[in-house]
């Protein structure tokens, strides 16, 4: 059984409320949506955990325009989904009792071990009744069935679509180029660090193994693996050792680089080139992005339709 201090997941991001929203005590009309009131608590509602975040990470002018484009954001998003109750209640649908009475059975047992009385506590501390809180969950579940409606039927993929699709995100299903690398690092307070670099370069062009002479001469915590990096790709290093490291083929070894007085020395021991995926191997993954894509998009054509017949103010 869950403690009693606890709340699951997905309760406490419907129900949370951060401290700074006790604050604001005094309520009004964030928007108009035909002849239903959307409230400023209805909006604080939806963003608190994430305006909680915000407010731990940032501050001054950039913490409040950020707040303002999260709440305008979340004052869109509650006229859309009053657009589409409204469309469900003009249309005369309904969601059987028992389908709620499933939604939150399931709830209960997934989130509260089967503990009702758990579950009511739960709520009753976040100043919720279970009535309320089977009135939100059957608004979510019917935007969500009202979006599913929209698109009637799967969108037919043209073999030219998925191509141009591929095409516009090769990238995503491209391997990095990665190199196996090794490192000498000869720090700025020995005096004598930039001949030494260039003795030690000599000597590994000469025939000396790499990673013996990082265990001698190496100054960082690498030297006790004979200065490996393993395989790393392009975000590892900083630009300057990246570009040399990268111009390297396997087994070269690198000229002296210098950076605020420290010396280094790359060794690249082995390469994988970046590889592309031919479209036939990702057929399906591209196939079922597209699809998405589409749904989207028909969901969406469907709710501007919904915004143009409707009278929406907001304040």
């Amino acid at each position: 059984m869950l403690s009693r201090s606890l709340v699951s997941t997905a309760v406490a991001a419907l129900f949370a409320v951060s401290a700074f929203a006790a604050e604001e005590v005094l309520d009004g009309i964030a928007a108009v949506v035909n002849n239903e009131v959307i409230t400023f608590s209805q909006v604080r509602e939806l963003v608190a955990l994430r305006e909680q975040h915000l407010r731990q990470t940032l501050r001054g002018q950039e913490l409040v325009d950020k707040v303002k484009e999260l709440r305008l954001a979340a004052i869109q998003e509650l006229v859309d989904r009053q657009l589409v109750l409204q469309e469900f209640t003009k249309n005369k649908f309904s969601i059987p009792d028992y389908i709620i009475d499933d939604h939150i059975r399931t709830i209960i047992r997934e989130q509260f071990n089967g503990d009702r009385q758990a579950f009511i506590r739960t709520l009753a501390a976040q100043g919720y009744t279970i009535q309320r809180f089977r009135k939100v969950e059957t608004d979510k579940m019917i935007v969500q069935a009202m979006r599913s409606r929209a698109v009637k039927v799967n969108p037919v993929i043209s073999p030219a679509k998925l191509e141009k699709y591929y095409n516009a995100h090769r990238a995503e299903f491209t391997s990095k180029e990665e190199i196996k690398l090794r490192m000498i690092v000869l720090r700025s307070d020995n005096p004598d660090a930039k001949n030494v670099a260039a003795d030690l370069r000599a000597k590994i062009s000469g025939g000396a193994d790499f990673a013996k002479m990082a265990e001698m001469y190496s100054e960082d915590s690498s030297k006790y693996s004979g200065g490996d990096w393993g395989w790393i790709d392009r975000s590892t290093l900083n630009e300057k050792l990246t570009e040399t490291a990268f111009r390297l083929k396997a087994g070269q070894v690198s000229q002296p680089v210098e950076m605020s007085g420290n010396y280094y020395l790359l060794y690249v021991e082995a390469r994988k080139n970046g590889e592309t995926k031919p479209l036939l191997t990702v057929r399906d993954d591209v196939e079922k992005r597209v699809l998405q894509e589409e749904r989207q998009k028909a969901q969406e054509k469907w709710i501007e339709g919904l915004r143009a017949k409707a009278y929406v103010k907001i304040f």
